[in-house]
């Protein structure tokens, strides 16, 4: 039996890295088999070399130097994005899935594909093409919060989670609102499971995720 992919998307502060780890932990508590992969994930099974290269390009694309992502531009770090996902895809997710592993994707390339629609200097179609062919999610749960509430939640912010527009709350806001337009547009082609966390703590979000999982995948949690 091959493994169950389950991803996360929301904006920056809708609380996807808890809910993913709450859930990662509760199925391998319930007697499962499940790996948690994030952004960072390049250990490459039974494969030292492979491991290492991942490594390499993740510390490429994700520890890169500020100075250094401004001056290589939209479409480098669209394409630099691609081979990171490709690769992860490739060598992490897809043979864990292919061993029996469910596996709990944090930072799916969804968001990126939300990012990119907002941004007037790169085709969509191109964006959409280049992760085209990564393996397609059993569920993905949509975390759905404004701007606004997220920005309580979190506190402070980078400069990418405001779109490089400036510093102030209402440049995050702006940003992060115009990239949530672009999640809620996705969800409605792909069928993603809303889940409308404004109002839920963190304990009710993760019972009616938890719910979902048995719902739809049928997964004991």
């Amino acid at each position: 039996m091959t493994g169950k992919l389950i991803t996360f998307v929301g904006g920056d502060g809708a609380g996807k890295s808890t809910l993913a780890s709450r859930l990662h932990h509760a199925l391998n508590d319930a007697g499962n088999t499940a790996v948690l992969i994030g952004k960072h994930s390049t250990d490459v099974p039974q494969d030292a070399e492979l491991s290492a290269y991942l490594d390499r390009l993740n510390h490429l694309v994700y520890r890169r130097d500020t100075q250094v992502a401004q001056a290589c531009g939209d479409h480098y770090w669209l394409l630099a994005l691609a081979s990171w996902y490709t690769l992860q895809d490739r060598l992490v997710i897809q043979p864990a899935l292919a061993a029996g592993t469910h596996v709990i994707l944090d930072n799916a390339h969804h968001k990126i594909l939300a990012r990119y629609a907002v941004n007037p200097e790169v085709s969509s179609r191109l964006c959409e093409q280049v992760f085209a062919h990564l393996t397609k999610p059993d569920l993905v749960f949509f975390l759905n919060i404004g701007a606004r509430e997220a920005l309580v939640r979190k506190g402070t912010f980078t400069p990418l989670e405001a779109g490089h527009a400036g510093g102030g709350d209402e440049d995050f806001i702006r940003y992060q609102d115009a990239v949530l337009d672009q999640m809620r547009e996705q969800a409605q082609r792909g069928s993603w499971l809303r889940l409308d966390v404004t109002p839920l703590d963190r304990d009710q979000v993760f019972k009616a995720a938890a719910a979902s999982l048995t719902d739809r995948l049928h997964l004991t949690v």
